[in-house]
């Protein structure tokens, strides 16, 4: 038994299996193969960790330096010093916080390198023909990479993949995540069947549930 995160209930155990046959039903056609992966964050954001417990403690500073030391500054500057670090512990205790103080292209570029750390670690590089795909959820940045491997690159545009994760991405943000997820793997499906059909010694290669991080979905197949 894993522990827990929000990564591995992020699905239900009904949409967990609607995802696997979307999968299975995909890569009967193909020797493709789709696996998803879902993380509850593509960083730990420090650096956002810092200036969100500085602007907190510098809120409450002034606050405490208003009701009891009458807006001294001598008082403001030490309380500010006191304060951000409850406040910044705060921000590593709820991740969310975080979220204002995360550039958009800060965001972004972790969430690319951390999908393509991903793809390597659960040996999406791996399969026969090099079609592995992966559709990587990163929940804290509300952010979805889709990465297909070096066999695909070919055939289907980088274009097609950016739409498939903007799809997913929309509908997580409208409360639709597993509808979205599984339209987008039935789509991915049509597009590996088309330059890649499945054949006679084709096999299942990767798990077909979404893989959570350090969750209790890990490594389930």
């Amino acid at each position: 038994m894993g522990y827990r995160t929000k990564a591995s209930t992020f699905f239900t155990e009904m949409e967990r299996e609607r995802i696997k046959v979307a999968a299975i039903e995909a890569e009967a056609r193909t020797i493709g193969e789709v696996a998803t992966v879902v993380i509850d964050r593509s960083s730990e954001y420090r650096d956002a960790e810092i200036v969100g417990g500085i602007f907190v403690g510098s809120l409450a500073g002034l606050v405490l330096s208003l009701l009891f030391f009458h807006a001294s500054l001598w008082a403001f500057i030490p309380l500010s010093f006191v304060c951000s670090f409850p406040a910044r512990f705060l921000f590593r205790k709820a991740p969310v916080l975080k979220r204002p103080f995360i550039g958009k292209r800060r965001r972004e570029s972790a969430v690319r390198e951390r999908a393509f750390r991903a793809f390597y670690e659960r040996g999406l590089y791996k399969t026969k023909k090099q079609t592995g795909v992966l559709f990587f959820l990163s929940l804290l940045e509300r952010k979805v990479w889709v990465i297909a491997d070096k066999g695909i690159h070919g055939k289907i545009r980088q274009e097609r993949l950016v739409e498939f994760a903007h799809d997913v991405s929309l509908g997580i943000k409208e409360g639709r995540a597993c509808e979205a997820l599984c339209e987008a793997i039935a789509g991915m499906g049509d597009l590996l069947w088309e330059y890649y059909p499945i054949t006679d010694s084709d096999v299942d290669e990767l798990p077909n549930r979404p893989m959570v991080e350090g969750g209790e979905e890990d490594h389930k197949v």
